[in-house]
């Protein structure tokens, strides 16, 4: 993909992504807001650069579906895919315009804290893995296999565990309460087509191992990003 496609889409992607989050809002006077589209944009340009860097030709691959992605992935995404957006167009009515309720700024460096780890380990789980497709397909034309390297040798489903910090962190950063309402809805979508992706993939282990390592996985990145953050005390000690 040449660069200036690659900005256009990025910048087309950003203005979109504003558009859903104030529309809903009815003013464009909103911190929040402009601070989370601003983090958003940096995310998206600090991942197309890397991919850019390390695994070019898996940003031609997630630019379209290819053939063979799974029913019921196509399926998963029509139902799933309204729902992301409305966590958005909820947060801007609760906080904006209707002021349904509020929730202090303490909870912005938490959301922050959930943000940063969580896209750092979807990106680094793009760089590593080139068959990290949108969709959930065996590409057996490119000799499709299991990653074991980078944060896959740690944990099974490091991108979605990495999607799970965004799906938490966006409610705390745009100051919604009510935003979590359809965001764990959408937690849950991340566990189950991380233990169905599994499951597509023919590994020759149950699917409630998926779901086992994804919860584990989960406990693990509750404890690092917000636990040894916030508390140092809580640091275990060097041995």
């Amino acid at each position: 993909m040449k660069t200036i496609q690659l900005a256009l889409a990025i910048f087309a992607a950003v203005v979109l992504f504003a558009v859903i989050i104030f529309w809903p809002a009815g003013r464009l006077d909103w911190v929040a807001g402009w601070l989370y589209v601003g983090i958003v944009a940096m995310n998206y340009l600090g991942n197309a650069i890397y991919l850019k860097r390390v695994n070019p030709e898996l940003l031609e691959a997630r630019m379209r579906m290819s053939k063979g992605t799974k029913r019921w992935d196509i399926v998963w995404g029509v139902f799933f895919g309204p729902i992301l957006i409305s966590i958005y167009i909820i947060a801007g009515l609760d906080v904006i315009r209707f002021g349904w309720s509020t929730m202090s700024t303490l909870f912005w460096p938490i959301g922050l804290i959930l943000f940063l780890p969580g896209t750092v380990l979807f990106s680094w789980s793009m760089g590593v893995n080139p068959f990290f497709e949108k969709t959930v397909r065996i590409q057996s034309e490119r000799g499709h296999r299991v990653i074991d390297t980078g944060p896959y040798a740690f944990i099974r489903h490091p991108g979605y565990l990495g999607f799970f910090g965004w799906c938490l962190s966006a409610p705390l950063l745009l100051g919604s309460w009510w935003a979590f309402v359809p965001k764990l809805t959408d937690v849950l979508r991340v566990v189950g087509n991380a233990a169905a992706h599994g499951a597509a993939q023919e590994i020759a282990v149950p699917m409630t191992w998926a779901i086992d390592d994804f919860f584990r996985a989960v406990v693990e990145y509750v404890y690092v990003s917000i636990v040894i953050t916030i508390f140092p005390l809580c640091r275990p000690s060097a041995k």
